[in-house]
């Protein structure tokens, strides 16, 4: 009976690890598509999170201020950008962009100071304004957002650019004739560098009494 030879178990040995090494990678490289596919989700679902966040703020608001950077904003900034500030019977919402607090956020972030949110979801009345980071890791250098105008539509009269924020990675305009206000989020996932922007519309409670 013959056997193999030294050669043949040679070639079946390296044909064995080729073929183990090109499935190993094929493993891997699902792997790594899963975890970015996974990120991608988790950083989404944060965008719509804190869209809805400022979405219902805006909802509760008795005005907008079309010129945030001159308002009197209830917790120190540290030199972040005040990008939209809001008038609400539970006391001012300001939303800044800029540079983390802490170095255990993800480059630039998107803060909210206003009132402490009680058991029932809801803004507390005469609560002390906190501020708090809302979401993390936004583009530094993001690009003009054009979007403004396209999202009020024509129900737009004139949009107004709220604190110059259309370079900011969290955008937001007014139109105060129809209650109108329009925001762009805009991220960079760390790994890939691509960015992830979200874009969303709303309206003031403009007919309420401050």
């Amino acid at each position: 009976m013959n056997g193999f030879s030294l050669v043949e178990l040679m070639l079946s040995l390296s044909l064995g690890l080729g073929l183990s090494g090109v499935m190993l990678q094929g493993l891997m490289a699902e792997g790594q598509n899963g975890a970015r596919l996974s990120r991608l989700l988790r950083e989404r679902a944060a965008q719509r999170r804190t869209l809805e966040l400022v979405k219902n703020d805006v909802a509760r608001a008795t005005a907008v201020s079309e010129n945030p950077e001159h308002e009197l904003h209830a917790c120190g900034l540290a030199r972040r950008t005040p990008v939209l500030h809001l008038n609400t019977s539970a006391g001012p919402v300001t939303y800044s962009v800029g540079k983390a607090p802490s170095t255990i956020w993800r480059g630039w972030v998107l803060m909210r100071c206003g009132p402490a949110f009680g058991m029932d979801g809801e803004p507390s009345l005469g609560s002390q304004a906190q501020n708090r980071v809302v979401i993390d890791g936004l583009a530094e250098q993001p690009q003009r957002w054009n979007g403004c105008a396209s999202l009020l539509g024509e129900k737009s009269t004139v949009a107004v650019d709220l604190g110059g924020s259309a370079h900011q990675p969290f955008s937001a305009c007014l139109d105060s004739a129809s209650g109108l206000v329009a925001f762009r989020l805009m991220q960079i996932l760390g790994d890939a560098g691509k960015p992830l922007e979200t874009a969303t519309l709303t309206t003031f409670a403009q007919d309420r009494v401050p």
